[in-house]
């Protein structure tokens, strides 16, 4: 039986993944049975049970982070709706440009700023105290003396100061979470992160309907100062708040036992592979070298970087919307549902990847309705289904979150490496909102059919380049498992595919 199965070339990929979850297994098996400390298996199982909830309670703070960072970064499209472009005399290129300015700062500052928090080790202090000035950014953007505001020129300084403080926070997000979980629960924890993001999009338009119908006049200052005044103050608040709640990384965190740091590190060894000390001795600049080596990092960036071009409606959304007809209020209100939508089904999607061991096909389908909805966008003007295209053009993002879960997986291990690989794969994937920010100027509008076909085209390109990627990593794994054979060797770490 077993001779027949391994002539069948269509199971190859069955059997890898079959292995994959065995390799998982072996090594907690193999951790477990070999740390009595622990006291056997149930009691670790509880005990990790129990590390896993005070984790979770903890890190869930980097959810409202995101909501706020996010909006901080999107409230000039909704303040563009109330007064922005015109009172500032700008231009749709000029407009695209502020948009874009941002992710110049956030380009320049995100592998440097993941160096310094994997070699300071306190990113309970550091990204909240990014996120501090995240929001005084965000207060400056409307307070003329600071900024000169009333100038083109003011409001892109500003903008770029933004994306400048704002780069420490997401991929140094992602770099906290990885140190926390194992592969298998990943993706739940990066689609929690993520989640925020499409919430902000969500409560974001409430927030910003309700302070630009309730503050305009108020003291004398247009309602759109007053949506960046109030926004930065709540990331401000927020920021202060965290300092008290967030981990730090498992070998640095003060208020876990012994017991429960013990088994925070060990159970993240086991599975990725880590090598103990001859990992840690890693320098950083080592691990920036071995990231810039791996052809992994480089494709994974580009491939991401076509991914997020895709997405760049995100950022025009309310402008999306208000071609469906209705006045700005109700436009800021109908906003909500489609990111409702997107944040359930990234959660679904997620727990269900994590739950199967599998990423590219969960990445396909969520980018694949995408395409759907790009489609619907580009063949009608009819109101209730260009509403529907929004809904599942928002739900790609599961499959992007999804994707980032890939990326970090796939370049688990020296940590150091890990800390460089994942901001540089964001780094460089921003440059798809920097393009993207200059995809949907008024004069497409307000049918935007050039806008979406640019959408669907990098979406292609993207999930073109993703398959290519999984390819690659299924023999990569065959490699392994004819190495392991050869040798009698384990061979250790599986990519999950």
């Amino acid at each position: 039986m077993r001779q027949q199965q391994d002539t069948q070339p269509l199971l190859a990929r069955d059997r890898l993944t079959v292995h994959y979850a065995q390799s998982v297994d072996a090594e907690r098996s193999h951790t477990t049975h070999s740390e009595p400390e622990f006291g056997g298996p149930t009691n670790r199982a509880q005990l990790e049970k129990r590390l896993l909830r005070k984790i979770d309670s903890r890190l869930s703070i980097l959810m409202l982070i995101y909501i706020l960072n996010y909006i901080d970064r999107n409230n000039a499209a909704a303040a563009r709706l109330r007064g922005f472009e015109a009172d500032l005399n700008l231009t749709s290129s000029q407009f695209a440009t502020i948009l874009s300015v941002l992710y110049v700062g956030y380009l320049i500052m995100q592998v440097p700023s993941n160096m310094f928090l994997a070699h300071c080790g306190r990113p309970s202090v550091y990204l909240p105290m990014c996120m501090v000035l995240e929001g005084i950014m965000s207060i400056a953007t409307e307070t003329d003396p600071w900024t000169l505001n009333n100038s083109f020129g003011g409001a892109v300084v500003t903008r770029f100061l933004l994306g400048f403080v704002e780069a420490a926070f997401y991929p140094g997000a992602l770099l906290l979470i990885s140190r926390w979980y194992t592969r298998a629960e990943l993706s739940q924890r990066t689609a929690i992160l993520g989640s925020g993001a499409l919430i902000s999009n969500a409560f974001g338009s409430l927030i910003a309907s309700g302070i630009l119908d309730a503050m305009q006049g108020a003291l004398g200052y247009a309602a759109w100062r007053w949506l960046f005044f109030i926004e930065g103050g709540l990331t401000v608040v927020v920021a202060c708040i965290s300092i008290f709640v967030l981990p730090d990384f498992p070998e640095t965190t003060s208020w876990l036992t012994a017991e429960e740091k013990a088994l925070a590190i060990r159970r993240v060894e086991a599975d990725v592979g880590f090598q103990g000390k001859d990992d840690i001795a890693v320098s950083q600049l080592e691990g920036f070298r071995l990231a810039f080596r791996d052809g992994k990092v480089w494709w994974l960036a580009m491939t991401l970087t076509s991914l997020v071009f895709s997405l760049s409606f995100n950022a025009y959304f309310p402008t999306l919307m208000s071609t469906l007809g209705n006045t700005p209020s109700v436009t800021m209100l109908i906003c909500v549902p489609p990111w409702i939508f997107a944040a359930f089904v990234a959660i679904l999607l997620s727990r269900h990847s994590d739950h199967h061991s599998e990423r590219f096909w969960h990445v396909f389908f969520a980018f694949s309705l995408g395409i759907v909805g790009n489609i619907i966008a580009m063949s009608t003007m009819d109101p209730i289904a260009r509403y529907i295209s929004l809904f599942l053009q928002a739900q790609s993002y599961a499959g992007f979150i999804c994707f980032v879960a890939w990326a970090s997986s796939s370049v688990a291990h020296p940590p150091a490496k890990r800390a460089v690989a994942l901001a540089w794969i964001n780094t460089v994937s921003s440059l798809g909102n920097v393009f993207g920010s200059h995809i949907f100027p008024t004069t497409w509008g307000p049918s935007y059919v050039k806008s979406f076909a640019w959408c669907t085209l990098a979406t292609c390109l993207g999930l073109g380049m993703s398959w290519v990627f999984k390819e690659h990593l299924i023999v990569l794994n065959k490699d392994a498992a004819t190495r392991e054979a050869a040798t009698g060797e384990p061979e250790g770490y599986r990519y999950m595919i």
